[in-house]
This record gives structure tokens, sequence and C-alpha cells, in this order.
């Protein structure tokens, strides 16, 4: 078996893993605050908010600091560095005593990531022109899933073992993919002994500046899309449905019916772009995506709107996949990390993002129009995209 095959096993376990390690604290979040003897509603809710976000708002500071090291030490290290660090802080957070030291390991967790920036430029690098699309759609599989399924993993665990033992058992999970990283993954990195550019330098060498800003709005874009939903997910399944003794399980399942979808479309659509161009991938997806939100405000019962996040996974798994494609065609070698880290960025950025319009929209408008403004910010990046990215690349065969 080729080296980047190896590398992309073990790069897609580590990614499915620290993307859960990511997410799953969302459903348990309000239960370990209360557990930790905060007992008002607003404060739960208040520390609930923050704790979330600033592991996504810190590691959109720090993803492109952290690309700029795997450029210079090798991305084995990165790896290395941020699966056994994330391990052993997420193993903490079961043991601390009070909801700020929570929040500080929180912020923690945020520095020290890494993984997902570091796997896709280490695949990227590695892998030939004709299956780079496919490798980095299998790959694009498992921070997506592991981020969609991540909620649903916590909540069953929770239930299941405990709210600590969320922890325990993610940070042991974490550790075993550092185990596995420095026993499987091969690189051959050469490093060079010269200082390193300032971010200044390193983007005034990209070629393609208009091109790449677009990539990471339309990434951006996309994360947004797809966790508006979360903060109104259990609000809107508890409207539709008529038994609500399992509405945070069929919320789990409606969220999680995007991951699962991205799973099966994003290596195929991958491949396909090998083949057509992933600028073409790129402006179908989010043309679809755009529509598909749409009837999801006018869903009559939870079984359909869990079908119309099923279609909408699988558009947005020919995005990410056409999103790196792009990256890794347009962006020289010596810097493919840190424009991958800047992608990363955009990526946790919408994460928060999404979080934060999707309950503002849900508070002051209604949840309906959650999925219209989505739809609307989808369908008007496509035109940009077609603009700036479709047209642009036809004309230029640098794909």
């Amino acid at each position: 078996m080729k080296m980047w095959k190896k590398n992309l096993i073990v790069c897609w376990f580590g990614m499915f893993i620290t993307s859960i390690g990511m997410s799953q604290i969302a459903p348990v979040l309000p239960l370990y605050i209360r557990h930790l003897g905060v007992n008002s509603s607003s404060l739960v809710e208040e520390f609930s908010g923050i704790a979330f976000g600033i592991t996504f708002i810190v590691s959109a500071i720090f993803s492109p600091i952290w690309g700029q090291a795997a450029d210079k030490f090798g991305r084995k290290p990165m790896l290395l560095r941020a699966s056994f660090g994330m391990g052993i802080i997420i193993f903490s957070m079961g043991f601390v005593s009070n909801v700020y030291v929570l929040i500080v390991l929180r912020l923690l967790q945020g520095v020290i990531t890494g993984y997902s920036t570091a796997c896709t430029t280490l695949i990227a690098t590695q892998t030939d022109k004709e299956h780079a699309g496919w490798a980095l759609g299998t790959l694009s599989t498992a921070g997506i899933a592991g981020s969609l399924l991540g909620p649903t993993i916590g909540g069953f665990v929770e239930e299941a073992f405990g709210t600590q033992n969320v922890f325990f058992i993610t940070g042991a999970l974490l550790i075993i993919v550092f185990i596995a990283t420095m026993l499987f993954v091969k690189e051959d990195f050469v490093r060079e002994n010269k200082k390193v550019d300032s971010m200044k330098k390193v983007w005034n060498s990209v070629p393609e500046k208009s091109l790449t800003i677009t990539i990471l709005v339309t990434f951006f874009i996309l994360t947004l899309a797809l966790y508006s939903i979360e903060p109104i997910m259990t609000e809107y399944v508890s409207k539709l449905s008529r038994n609500t003794s399992h509405v945070a399980f069929i919320a789990g399942l409606v969220f999680s019916a995007s991951g699962l979808a991205n799973i099966v479309a994003a290596p195929r659509l991958g491949k396909i772009s090998d083949k057509i161009g992933p600028h073409k991938i790129m402006l179908g997806a989010l043309i679809v995506a755009g529509i598909v939100f749409i009837p999801q405000a006018f869903v009559k019962n939870p079984w359909q709107l869990m079908f119309f996040r099923f279609l909408l996974g699988l558009a947005s798994g020919g995005l990410t996949p056409s999103v790196n494609i792009l990256v890794k065609k347009i962006t020289p070698t010596a810097i493919t990390g840190r424009i991958f880290g800047l992608s990363m960025s955009a990526g946790y950025l919408g994460v928060f993002g999404g979080s934060v319009l999707g309950g503002q929209v849900s508070a002051y408008l209604g949840i309906r129009y959650v999925f219209f403004i989505t739809s609307s910010l989808l369908l008007i990046n496509a035109v940009w995209v077609y603009f700036k990215v479709y047209k642009k690349l036809n004309l230029k065969e640098i794909v």
C-alpha cells in the first residue's frame, strides 16, 4: 500500500476523533455545568455559550500558527502535538471542580488544536494529482462527520456512562490517535533552515489572492450554514413532533443526517472533481445546498426535516473537498500548511458564527427565518463563486 494511503487511513480516524472532541461537549455542557454547582438557568446558558464558543474562536486564531509550524517542522510533529495535547486536556476536564477551570481548559483546547490542518496538508502534499480529489474528499468526511455526529455521540455516552465519562472516554481515544499517528504515519519531510516568513510575506507570495479569498469565504459560509440550525434543532423538532418523550434523541438523528450523507457523498464527489474540475462541483453544490434549505422551513414532521438534512449533507459533501483541492492546486507547496491553516480558521469561525446566527435569528424573527437567511447566503455565495471561481478557472486551465 502506498504511503499516502496508509497516512489517509490514520488521518481519517484521527480527524474523526478530534472533531468529536471539539463538538461532543455541546449537549452535555449544561448538565456538567449544573453538576459543577451552577444552579441558575440563565447562568448555565451563559457559561455554556462561553465554554462552547471559546474553543472555536481560539482555534481560528491558532490554526494559521500551527499551519506555519507544519510548513517549518513537518506535519507529523504537529499531529503528535495536537492529538496528545487534546487527549490530556479533554481527559482533565472530567476532574474540574468549578466552571471557570472548565472554561480555561476549553480555551487551552482551542490553543492546542491543529490536527485537522496538519492532516489536510500532509495528504494534499503527498497525494498525486490523479487521486487528490478522492483522497481529500475522503479525508473531509472525517472532520464534518465527527463535528456533526459529535453532539449525538456525546449525548449517548452521557446517558449511558455519565457526564464525566464523556471526557474520560474522548481523552482516551485521542491518546489512541496519538499512538496510532506515532506508529503508522510516515512523512518524508526536509526541513528548510531559513527564517520563517511573516504572514504578510506569505500572503504576498500567494499567486491567486482573489481566488483564495473567495474559497476561504465559501468555506466559512458552508460551515455557518451547517451549524446555523444547531442551537434551534431541539426546539424545532419539539414543535414538529407529536411525541415529546424522545425529542433530544430525534433532534440528534436529524442533526446527524447531514454527517452521514457527507460520508457517503464526499469521496465520490471528490473523485468526480478529479475528472471535471473542483470549481464545477463547488458551484453545483452551493446551488443545491441553497435550494435544499428552503423546504426545511415548511416541513410538517421531523422525518421530513431529516430527509432534507440528508440531501443537504449530500450537497455539502462536494464543497469541502472542492475547497481543499483548489487550495492545493493554487498554493505553492512551501506555504500550503499556512493557507490550509487559514482555511481551518474560516471553518471554525463558521461553526461559531452559525451557532450565533441561528440563535439570534430564531429569537428575533422565528425559527423558519433561519432557513431562509441561510439559503440566501449560500445562493449569494454561489453567484460570487460563479464569477470569481467558475468563469475564471474555465478560462485559465489551472485545474
